[in-house]
Formats: structure tokens, sequence, C-alpha cells
């Protein structure tokens, strides 16, 4: 029966119908590990002009973005996406540079070097400005100035800040730059998915994190069958450091089944730590970090026989699209199918399928297995940005001052800002482009799911 049920193992995928913030408010999001955290909008700005081509310029709102971390803690970042709008209240989760835009960006380490040398974290402005060679910096033209000169390697954009010392310190900030390599993830854990037969100890889990501890809890399944969080000695673990493997310690003899554990602390997250959004947000990069919380999760999934599948995934920008990863411990094969293919994981093999994903696509696809496996992965894939906008992309706010780095008209206006004139409007881009796409998309995977069960009704009636 459970091989049966292995080869009747379907992965499905279809795509969100829309790229606002249903992806972000579902709780299946897949996260690596790190942060998690909710926008609060555009605080502390001044001008900048971009050029949009043509011989026109746009003025837009450059500067400092709040997020709240789930848990507790607050961050301030930098926008490294500027014809992307924000979603009002989007979710962000801390993200490797390898699946934002910043993995095929050259100039990603000097972003760095700025974030390091430049408001907030010099947040002496006195001193900050004899150094730059600027005069009367506030805390609205320093965060300017920083973003532009930011955007400049982020985007390759064209922009300069409207206040004559903020753009000095743009100019100096661009010139001073210096590549540095992208600074450690605050926590994740590698796999965050493993298998295995019962009676035996399914890992390693290895604990990476900038923080100087962490905590390590089983989760309620867990200890209701019995299952521990170990050592490779089977010495019972409730804190690890960086480096910790972790195993999962499955007594024989129990039933089938899954369990979870969850590592957790609390931490300055590392400045220059990217941070996407599920829906379709601009990507940001931290500029500060208050002691904040931090999780991390991995599953383990157990059996007696047959098919023992783990399935992993993670965003693969430069192949364009999402890595996943099937893993069998069992003794017979594992057999899914994705994106229109068959795929089977032998006993004890492993295979990664890359699912093509259209840039700023939404996507949504669950793994299902024998004995109640089921995994299911959302996001989406924005790995790029682009010097100018578009042909044919409206860029709004020509008339006036508007932010670029700000929520979208629905989003409304920013609260308690230090800066700026006013609502707040997005950046380039059409919130219907995704809706399009998802349609698209959902219709083929509506067809490619009436083959599946015209096949397998076919396979029923003997036909």
């Amino acid at each position: 029966m459970a091989a049966g049920a292995a080869t009747a193992g379907l992965l499905t995928m279809g795509l969100l119908a829309g790229a606002g913030n249903a992806a972000a408010d579902g709780d299946d999001v897949h996260h690596q590990g790190g942060a998690v955290a909710t926008l609060d909008g555009l605080k502390t700005y001044d001008s900048a002009r971009l050029d949009i081509g043509d011989g026109k310029t746009k003025n837009i709102a450059a500067g400092l973005f709040e997020m709240s971390v789930e848990g507790s803690g607050r961050l301030q970042s930098y926008c490294i996406d500027i014809h992307n709008p924000t979603q009002n209240k989007a979710k962000y989760l801390e993200t490797p540079w390898a699946q934002t835009s910043l993995g095929a960006n050259e100039n990603a380490g000097k972003i760095l070097w700025i974030l390091q040398n430049s408001y907030p974290q010099v947040d002496d402005l006195t001193a900050l400005a004899r150094k730059s060679g600027t005069e009367g910096l506030t805390a609205k033209t320093a965060a300017a100035g920083t973003q532009v000169a930011i955007w400049r390697f982020s985007d390759g954009a064209k922009v300069e800040a409207r206040d004559a010392q903020a753009e000095k310190l743009a100019d100096w900030l661009e010139a001073q730059a210096q590549n540095l390599q992208e600074p450690k993830t605050s926590l994740t854990l590698e796999p965050n998915a493993v298998s295995g037969k019962a009676g035996g100890k399914l890992g390693p889990v290895t604990v990476r994190t900038d923080a100087g501890q962490v905590s390590v809890a089983a989760s309620a399944d867990a200890a209701g069958a019995g299952v521990k969080v170990t050592d490779k000695d089977g010495k019972a673990l409730t804190s690890a450091g960086d480096g910790t493997e972790l195993y999962f310690d499955v007594p024989e003899g129990t039933a089938d089944g899954s369990a979870s554990l969850t590592v957790r602390a609390t931490t300055e997250i590392p400045v220059g730590r990217a941070f996407a959004s599920p829906s379709k947000s601009q990507t940001q990069i931290l500029a500060g970090s208050s002691e904040s919380t931090v999780t991390a999760d991995a599953t383990a999934n157990w059996a007696t026989k047959g098919a023992i599948p783990s399935v992993t995934a993670e965003k693969n920008c430069a192949e364009g699209g999402v890595d996943v990863t099937a893993s069998n411990e069992g003794d017979t094969p594992f057999t899914f199918e994705l994106a229109g293919a068959e795929h089977t994981i032998e006993a004890g093999g492993s295979k990664t399928v890359t699912v093509p994903v259209d840039e700023d696509a939404s996507y949504d696809f669950t793994v299902t297995g024998p004995n109640g496996f089921s995994e299911r992965f959302q996001g989406v894939l924005d790995c790029k940005t682009q010097g100018t906008p578009a042909p044919g992309t409206e860029t709004p706010g020509t008339d006036g001052d508007t932010p670029s780095s700000a929520p979208s008209p629905a989003g409304g206006s920013a609260e308690d800002t230090t800066g700026g004139e006013g609502d707040l409007a997005n950046t380039g881009g059409s919130s219907a482009t995704p809706v399009i796409a998802g349609i698209a998309v959902a219709l083929v995977a509506a067809g490619g799911a009436a083959m599946f069960f015209l096949r397998k009704k076919k396979a029923a009636t003997g036909q």
C-alpha cells in the first residue's frame, strides 16, 4: 500500500491569479529562516529626481523604510528595486542575495559598503558631513543621499538627490564604495527537511546563524510521538550555535508520521541582509536592526517501509525558476509529477527539478506523497530590476513629488513621516501584469489537471 501511494504521489502546480497580498497572507509561504517582518512604510525621506528617458524626469522620494519584526524588533531598510511599487503592510522575509536581483549584480558588495558607512549606521551627521565634504546634513537629506547612491548600484538608475548636500553625499558614497562580501544569515537550517526510517536518527540539520546561541524546541506532534531533537550521539538538545548538527531521534516502532523543530534567537540582524516579499512588493536591503526575533523550522518525515520523501524548494534566479529538490530515504521509488513531467526518485536517491517561473510572477505548488505527506511552496519570483522603465510602462507621479519607494495607491498614505510632501504614490509597473500572467498560467494548470484526471478515470474504467 505504501508503494502504491508513493507511485501515486502527485505534485500539483498552479499560479495565484494576482501577485498582491494573496501570497503574503498565506500560512504556507515557504521561508528558509531568519526574520519575518511587516512593512510600516517610508518614514525618513527627501526628494530625488529620476531620469525616465526621452528627456523626461520624475520627482520621487528617497529614504528609509521601517518594518515591524514578527515576534519582536524593528528594522530600517532601503529600496533596491526602484521601478517596483510597495504593497501596503506587505510581509517580508530575510532572503539570500542569490535569490534576489543582488545575486547577479557585480556591485552588490558596494551597496553593503554604503550601508556600513552612511546613515543610519553612521548617525553622527556632523561627522558624516565632515567626512563626505558636505554641510548641514539632516536625517532626511542623509537618508535621501544614501538611497540615491544605492539606486545607482542596485538598479543602474540615473538619479540625483534634489537637495545639493544630499547629492554631494550620494556622489561621495558612489565614488568611495568598495565591494564587500554578503553578510551571514541571521538564522537558517540546512536542509530544512529530512526523512528516514523509524528507529534511527534523521538528519543532520545544520544550524547557520549570526547569533551567539539559538534555542531548539521540538513541535508538539514530535513530543507526542516520543521524537526528540538530539546531537549525533543521541544527547537531547535545547540550544545550539552556528554549525551545530541537529537530529530527529525517532524511536523504533513509532507509527509512520512527521514532525518539526524550531530554532529561535533574539539578535541584531546583520546590515546588508536582503528582504524580499512573497507578494509583489519591492525588494529591500537592511540598513539597521534592533534586537529582533529570528526563527527557522525543519521537518522530518518517517515510515517503516515504502517511499519516505522529503522535499525542499528555493528560488533559482540564475535559471529563472524555483528549484524543487526531492529525496527518498525509503525502500521503494517515489514518483511525482511536476510541470507536466513525471519524475521518479529511487530508494536512497534525490533529484532537483527547476520549475520555470516568469519574472514577477507568483507561484503556488504542493508536493503530496504517502502517509499524508504534503509540502506547499508559495512566493513571487522577483530576480531582476530595470535601469529604465519598460517601453509603454506608465510612470506615475511625474507632476510633483511622489516617492519611488512608497506604497501603491491602494496602500494609502504613510503615517508619521519625517519628510516628503503628503500621500505616497507607487512607482512604475502595473498591478494588472501579474494578474494577467496569473490567469494565463492558471488556465494552463487547469488544462494539465484536466488531462491528469481524464487519464486517471480512463485507467480506472479500463478503457
